[in-house]
């Protein structure tokens, strides 16, 4: 379980370890971990629960006192002008779950479902929303029990909540519609996969049903997600690079501290440390950068890693930031506060919508520069230094320091192809991110009858960055793959121990390509090491405290 869980994390009795939410510290990583570990369960403490009951108190108030208040005993939307009597009150909630779930597409993932669940119970712990006790245990109980709803992944436009999701989320826990059955692992008639866990429905009350689909935890949820992931790739990238930077031998005065210190961005700053942990220097010696000549300047895709790796990981700080608040945001409306009830637009998504658009750019950028480290270890002409002047005939030859074309056994060109192809696909995935990185939020659209006139798009925005995420550990994987079998050219000479380690990992899981094989399997593998293994850890024995 993720370190930041470790605040308010406690092992129950009966075994699952059990983070306890309250409304104002869940970390984008405590979110993921709800999709990754399905022993950590969740419960609320006493003060979230006190806010809950405080809350309900007041709307249950408004309706003893006969008075009218928005989404309580009103219409929604363009109907917020309707008065309704009590009697018709749950048929109200009611109706308005079923109207809502109108989305397509494909279904959330369960481990997604799980995030959104999570993340939408911690939000109504912050006690601004009128809900029940008894709503939020059952919650809880489906959440622990892992008995998920059916979500399609389209149809919000993220403003006024993410009205579709999450009234799919809210439909299954009714027992109408599919839920997962962790049992069978099939999608099934909710209300039998509730009672086969020993599970109640949820039944509405007033104010019940828009408490649950006013928020923007969708687009937060995925967005939470994708950070998530991304941040391990900028470190993760940093490995990366540093294979490449050994078997392309190229420049490390590049990352020079003076360097960083005279543009003290922070990323800038950090990324650089990375390369001199990794990279040749006296105490951390490289046989192959003690071997060869090397450019007075290498190329910028080379040169320039502290700026480019650092600037998206400035970018993902920034992002972070953002998706923490959000994730201990109120996002109601109305919203409960003491004894008053205010109307207002926190449900609007223009926050998470923008992180995840932010995130797209970022990230994208780290895909960008690794596809073209890949293209200098294919170009027999780049792939190599440039230290040769016709003039000089005493200078070194310079071909005898590059690696063969395509990375290809020489003996075997023409009639094996290497990596030509590997590299065609991290190009492609590429060119795929620069379209995918057109920000979602520029776009808005106005919907229900001109009352929701803006809206954030961040539906689309979240389910993006995640596809953008998804390409970029792609690329680093293959330009991993690339990189060690450059280095398997340059042997017997040894890159720097860090770097050695790092080449180990990657040939357990995959041998040196001696001649033209099934690449896709290989090519999945190394993703799953980008993903899951830590190469800091690799490399270093531990992860360093300054990375």
């Amino acid at each position: 379980v993720h370190g930041d869980l470790s605040r308010s994390l406690f092992m129950a009795a009966s075994g699952p370890r059990v983070l306890v939410l309250d409304g104002e510290s869940l970390t984008p990583e405590d979110v993921y971990s709800f999709s990754r570990d399905t022993n950590l369960h969740i419960a609320l403490d006493d003060a979230a629960w006190q806010r809950v009951d405080d809350s309900r108190r007041v709307v249950d108030s408004i309706l003893d006192d006969g008075k009218v208040a928005y989404g309580i005993n009103t219409g929604f939307g363009n109907f917020a002008s309707v008065v309704l009597p009590n009697e018709k009150l749950t048929e109200l909630q009611e109706n308005l779950i079923r109207s809502h779930a109108a989305g397509v597409g494909a279904p959330l993932s369960w481990q997604r479902t799980r995030m959104f669940l999570g993340l939408r119970i911690n939000v109504l712990a912050k006690g601004h929303s009128g809900i029940r006790r008894v709503t939020i245990e059952k919650m809880i109980r489906a959440f622990n029990a892992c008995c998920l709803s059916y979500i399609p992944d389209k149809g919000t436009v993220g403003a006024s909540g993410d009205l579709a999701p999450l009234s799919h989320l809210a439909l299954g826990l009714m027992g109408e519609g599919e839920m997962w059955n962790p049992t069978s692992c099939a999608y099934e008639p909710a209300a039998a996969v509730l009672a086969a866990h020993g599970l109640e429905p949820i039944e509405l009350k007033a104010k019940e049903g828009l408490a649950l689909i006013n928020g923007a935890q969708f687009i937060t949820c995925l967005a939470c997600e994708a950070y998530v992931r991304a941040k391990r790739l900028v470190f993760q990238g940093s490995v990366v690079a540093a294979v490449s930077m050994e078997a392309l031998r190229g420049v490390t005065t590049a990352f020079d501290k003076r360097i960083g210190e005279a543009r003290p961005h922070e990323g800038l700053v950090r990324v650089a440390r990375h390369m001199r942990t990794l990279l040749h220097s006296e105490s951390n010696r490289s046989e192959i950068y003690e071997s060869c000549p090397h450019n007075v300047q290498d190329a910028y895709s080379m040169r320039c890693i502290p700026q480019v790796h650092g600037a998206v990981l400035d970018m993902l700080e920034f992002v972070g930031s953002l998706l923490e608040t959000e994730c201990n945001s109120g996002t109601d409306n109305p919203m409960v506060f003491g004894t008053d009830i205010i109307s207002g637009g926190n449900f609007h998504g223009e926050y998470p919508a923008k992180a995840a658009d932010y995130l797209a750019v970022a990230i994208s950028e780290l895909a960008s520069i690794s596809e073209r480290r890949i293209e200098r270890m294919m170009n027999k002409s780049l792939n190599g230094p440039s230290v040769i002047s016709d003039k000089d005939p005493n200078a070194p030859n310079a071909a005898r320091y590059h690696l063969p074309a395509f990375l290809v056994e020489p003996g075997l060109q023409g009639l094996c192809s290497g990596f030509m192809i590997a590299h065609c696909t991290a190009a492609a995935l590429v060119s795929e991110n620069k379209v995918l990185v057109h920000p979602a939020s520029a776009d808005s659209i106005t919907t229900s009858a001109g009352q929701e006139d803006h809206v954030s798009m961040g539906g689309f925005a979240a389910r993006k960055a995640i596809a953008v995420v998804e390409h970029s550990e792609h690329v680093l994987a293959i330009e991993l793959l690339c990189a060690v079998q450059a280095l398997d050219f340059l042997l017997p000479l040894k890159p720097t121990a860090p770097l050695q380690r790092v080449y180990a990992h990657v040939r357990a899981a995959m041998p040196t390509f001696t001649k033209d094989e099934y690449m896709k399997p290989h090519l999945d593998r190394l993703a799953e090491v980008v993903r899951q293994s830590d190469l800091w850890e690799v490399a270093m024995g531990s992860r360093p405290e300054d990375l």
